[in-house]
């Protein structure tokens, strides 16, 4: 499968797209229901001879035109376009969300950008999805326009979890928050994921018997995990490993200062200004002082081992994948 072509804002589909297939949304986290719309536009884009294109934006909606609501983020810069790139896609278009853009009518953002820009002949909907000023390009509206201006609208209904609860981004990052990252990563399809530069820590643990991988600070926008340590995979540029986290303070070196690192079990090298990408996957405990550096070691000891075995049953679940 080959990678979706980005287009920034301001850019074109090549000359050689005569017609897409179109959808529209956030994409906050690229969930199962995410990948379900996808995959239906994919599969309904090839059987009409079109391209296959989604049209999300930067930044969120909310934060332009109500940042005291905006979410926090699943997915933040390049997250959400890597994991959007690999869906089959044949084009991902990133549109700069602004106040212009925000008051464009449901008619006006079908016929200036998806029609005149994007060359739809095929619009793939979420079944509660609305776009153009205050959401009023609902599927009605949409199926109505879709019929004035010849072009089709297939409207897509949620998708359900396996206890029958609907898949969304709110609900994930419910999860998240509360440190569930099973649940979280039964939702997305895959491990929830923290991705940044390999950065110099105070090698702390290095003196302990434990080097760390030290993660550069992600935006503010990004939601994290509550503080503790955690089971992960850490995937970089020369292999993937297990391994496990400690995010937050480190009290028992009187740092309170929040921080993201990892040891990776079973590895050595030098990973310095190198993007990794940790998926989270299970929380061990919380984060504490210990009395001395040997209480610490210890526990980390017993970190290790209960890292390793909740490496191996998510394994032997399938829940590696992504």
């Amino acid at each position: 499968m080959s990678a979706a072509r980005i287009v920034r804002d301001g850019a074109h589909l090549p000359p050689e797209v005569k017609g897409a297939a179109v959808t529209v949304g956030t994409f906050d986290g690229v969930h199962r229901g995410h990948l379900d719309v996808i995959s239906r536009l994919v599969a309904a884009a090839k059987s009409e001879g079109l391209h296959s294109v989604a049209i999300t934006f930067e930044p969120h909606p909310l934060d332009v035109v109500n940042p005291a609501a905006a979410p926090p983020l699943l997915t933040v810069g390049e997250e959400k376009l890597d994991a959007l790139a690999r869906t089959g896609l044949d084009h991902v278009v990133v549109l700069q969300f602004t106040h212009e853009l925000a008051s464009l009518s449901a008619t006006q953002f079908v016929d200036q950008v998806l029609r005149d820009d994007f060359r739809m002949k095929h619009l793939l909907i979420g079944h509660d999805h609305g776009f153009g000023r205050e959401r009023a390009g609902n599927a009605a509206v949409l199926q109505a326009l879709g019929a004035s201006r010849g072009f089709t609208v297939d409207v897509v209904d949620p998708v359900a979890a396996d206890d029958g609860r609907w898949i969304s981004s709110t609900a994930i990052r419910r999860a998240v928050a509360g440190g569930d990252l099973p649940r979280a990563a039964e939702l997305l399809g895959r491990p929830y994921s923290i991705g940044g530069v390999v950065v110099p820590g105070a090698a702390r643990g290095r003196a302990l018997g434990f080097p760390t991988l030290n993660l550069s600070q992600p935006s503010s926008r990004k939601l994290l995990p509550p503080d503790g340590v955690y089971a992960v995979r850490v995937v970089t540029p020369t292999g993937t490993y297990g391994g496990m986290m400690n995010l937050g303070p480190r009290p028992t070196f009187g740092d309170h200062e929040r921080s993201i690192e990892a040891y990776l079990f079973d590895v050595s090298g030098d990973f310095y200004g190198q993007p990794v990408r940790i998926d989270v996957l299970k929380r061990l405990r919380d984060t504490r002082a210990f009395p001395t550096a040997d209480a610490l070691v210890q526990q980390i000891k017993l970190d290790e081992s209960d890292a390793r075995s909740a490496l191996t049953v998510a394994s032997s679940q399938g829940n590696l994948k992504g």
